[in-house]
């Protein structure tokens, strides 16, 4: 992580090669800022080089658009098809819900990005009004120094517009919860490469009772720790604190499994010829978040079932890890991991062909609607759904791993878990996993009707 955050899928144009990701949509104006902190590391960090990057990134075209199309005019126009929020909750049946009063009122979404953004609430409210969603106020945790944003550096604006898909998209699903955003700098020049920051603010805000679901859009190759090479895991593990505080707190932790399918960035920003995984999502203490393709009309219902996302854009990551050992809860599904962690548990819409509009101003020349695919979209959804869940049950659901394996021995309609069987996720000439029936590396357990979903998991 200690270079630019260039993602499992990394943030580049569509000119080069197949390797771009749409638009990160740029997101809002941090007026409701929450008191600057900085607090010594839980645990001394050498200088290390591992390399973090947000999961999903790269635009279309650097033009914005003063105003979102519709499916079937992205479809004629672009050659893809784009998505609304609302397009979002009518595929994964979210109105039910809503219609009981389960909006995640009452709940607290934690959102962790490097840089933040300047224009979060600006942004938000602007997505807000396109789409008929009630505004909420953002607050903005500054974790420590973090520098003035420049937006001529790509490396801030790359996470800007991470910062912006991950605010819209959760607010988008629980429009009630709460949204807390902690920006945390990144100053490679210093060696500090931000995950410390990251499990440091992270640790901070579970200590102090904030949030109830905490989503990561980040994640470095495992194989780019130091001493990973030598079978000496400890630079990684010594970053845990932050998921065990919450385990011990009943927070859920979420994370992004990585666009690039089976594979993901060496230190050098290129793609490993072989299968890799990437932390946080491998954590065993993690739900792991992959990436499906959705193909809707423009009222958001399927004219086709959900598949792996795998386009010309990228890939969900999934696949086994080599430094954590097969957790309890996927006993079960030991015949498809074998004796290491498998991710993802759950997948959410990710795919390019098939990307979310954002509304984004950080950069003042390309203000307006942008499109955005990854899944770094996938987990602020189901963060969403998370704290819908939370609300449903009348308390923090905690680890949500145990349960998911759990219901997914049940019959899809009464678990809201919906089985994905079509497509793969190979990528950069490395053979990927097969969506088949049941739990696989492309999919994990499958997507979720969420009426039924949100029900079943609160138990209610």
């Amino acid at each position: 992580m200690g270079t630019s955050p260039a993602t499992a899928g990394s943030r580049r144009s569509l000119s080069t090669k197949a390797m771009a990701m749409l638009a990160v949509g740029a997101t809002a104006l941090t007026t409701g800022l929450v008191s600057a902190q900085s607090a010594a590391a839980a645990t001394s960090f050498p200088h290390v080089a591992f390399k973090l990057h947000p999961a999903s990134e790269g635009q279309i075209n650097a033009t914005a658009r003063p105003t979102p199309l519709s499916t079937s005019d992205c479809v004629t126009q672009i050659g893809i098809h784009c998505y609304s929020p609302l397009q979002y909750r009518a595929a994964y049946d979210l109105n039910p819900l809503y219609q009981q009063g389960i909006t995640g009122k009452g709940r607290t979404i934690v959102i962790v990005d490097s840089y933040g953004s300047p224009t979060i609430q600006h942004d938000l409210e602007t997505f807000d009004k396109q789409w008929g969603i009630q505004d909420t106020k953002v607050d903005v945790v500054k974790w420590g120094n973090v520098p003035a944003f420049d937006p001529t550096n790509s490396d801030m604006t790359s996470w800007a517009g991470e910062t912006t898909l991950d605010v819209e998209y959760a607010h988008a699903i629980a429009p009630d919860a709460h949204i807390v955003l902690v920006e945390t700098p990144v100053a490679e020049t210093e060696g500090v490469t931000g995950l410390p920051e990251m499990m440091d603010a992270e640790k901070s805000l579970i200590d102090k009772g904030i949030g109830d679901v905490i989503t990561q859009s980040f994640g470095a190759t495992e194989n780019t720790f130091p001493g990973f090479d030598k079978g000496d895991y400890k630079s990684l593990t010594d970053l845990r604190y932050a998921f065990k505080d919450a385990a011990a707190h009943n927070v859920t932790v979420l994370a992004s499994s990585g666009d690039a399918g089976v594979t993901d960035s060496d230190l050098n920003n290129n793609l490993y010829p072989y299968k890799v995984n990437s932390w946080p999502s491998a954590d065993p203490l993690v739900t792991s978040v992959g990436g499906t393709q959705l193909t809707l009309d423009n009222n958001g219902n399927r004219t086709a079932a959900d598949k792996v996302w795998h386009d010309a854009y990228g890939a969900g990551g999934g696949g086994v890890s080599a430094v954590f050992d097969r957790p309890w809860y996927q006993a079960g599904v030991a015949n498809v991991v074998g004796q290491h962690r498998g991710t993802p548990d759950i997948s959410m819409s990710a795919a390019v062909d098939g990307a979310a509009w954002t509304y984004e101003s950080y950069v003042p020349a390309q203000a307006g609607w942008h499109l955005t695919g990854g899944t770094s979209e996938a987990s602020p959804l189901f963060s969403g759904v998370v704290a819908l869940a939370d609300q449903a049950a009348g308390h923090r659901l905690g680890q949500l791993n145990w349960r998911l394996y759990g219901m997914s021995m049940l019959p899809s309609n009464w678990s809201g878990i919906t089985d994905v069987t079509a497509g793969d996720n190979g990528w950069n000439n490395v053979q990927g996993y097969q969506a088949s029936k049941g739990y696989d590396l492309a999919s994990g357990l499958g997507t979720v009707d969420a009426a039924k979903f949100v029900h079943m998991l609160a138990g209610r």
